[in-house]
């Protein structure tokens, strides 16, 4: 959608190769950036920022990954490389990035959080930690920049029909102690299945975009960002997690 308007985009991922066409668009300069080595990502950024005129006027943190497990039950060690990866390193890149946008008084920083901070998934500890901490970043941000040029949105999306949960590591079909594990598992992937295309999302961002100033924004489909918010603040703590935990197969 950027390129389509002319703009100048540096898009990041583990391997370029994964960028397939894009890489060939001339206004399009690929980078190869890996969350898990938190020094080199912010390295690679600077270079990048450098290269684009010494800081961008929009960053974008939208990478992630899910981790199905019971949180007991798994090694703390996948949980720690999710929390490093998802907050502590894009924590880190919006740091930079801010450096640079405060120094021209210009310019957006988008975290892509999820809905999960309102309601989080069963069996997902790591990646509902990560994106609660990556909505209290914003927060404290759209905050620290009121009276500036730059404006911060906390992009909290619901499901999407991507390829997110083909690209976890499900242990739902294994054999377990808690046989709420298939039933929720499943309930994610129905989820998933009948949710919008991700064009929706590219949509309500843009929109944001074009409104130009901070907040909050909840983007899918008319239930989860529209509906359920406004029903979870309107009815007791107790029976909204009932309800979510019956939603999600974990009841």
């Amino acid at each position: 959608m950027l390129l389509a308007e002319g703009v100048r985009v540096w898009g990041t991922a583990r391997d370029c190769a994964r960028l397939g066409a894009l890489t060939h668009r001339p206004q399009f300069s690929a980078v190869a950036l890996d969350l898990s080595q938190p020094a080199d990502a912010e390295r690679v950024f600077l270079e990048a920022a450098e290269k684009a005129g010494g800081a961008f006027d929009l960053m974008i943190n939208n990478a992630g990954y899910g981790f199905f497990a019971p949180f007991a039950a798994t090694e703390f060690a996948a949980w720690q490389a999710q929390l490093d990866a998802v907050l502590s390193t894009t924590v880190r890149l919006s740091h930079a990035a801010l450096r640079g946008m405060l120094a021209q008084n210009r310019g957006c920083l988008v975290n892509v959080s999820s809905l999960v901070v309102e309601f989080p998934l069963p069996f997902m500890s790591g990646y509902n930690v990560a994106k609660a901490g990556l909505s209290a970043l914003s927060e404290s941000l759209i905050f620290e920049t009121r009276g500036t040029g730059i404006t911060v949105i906390d992009f909290r999306p619901g499901d999407y029909r991507t390829a997110f949960n083909q690209a976890m590591h499900p242990t739902a079909t294994a054999a377990g102690p808690d046989r709420r594990l298939a039933p929720a598992w499943a309930a994610l992937e129905a989820h998933l299945k009948a949710s919008p295309l991700p064009g929706r999302a590219v949509r309500d961002l843009r929109a944001a975009l074009n409104r130009g100033r901070s907040g909050t924004v909840r983007s899918g489909s008319f239930f989860q960002a529209r509906l359920a918010p406004l029903f979870s603040r309107l009815i007791p703590a107790s029976l909204r997690r009932a309800v979510i935990a019956r939603y999600q197969g974990a009841a």
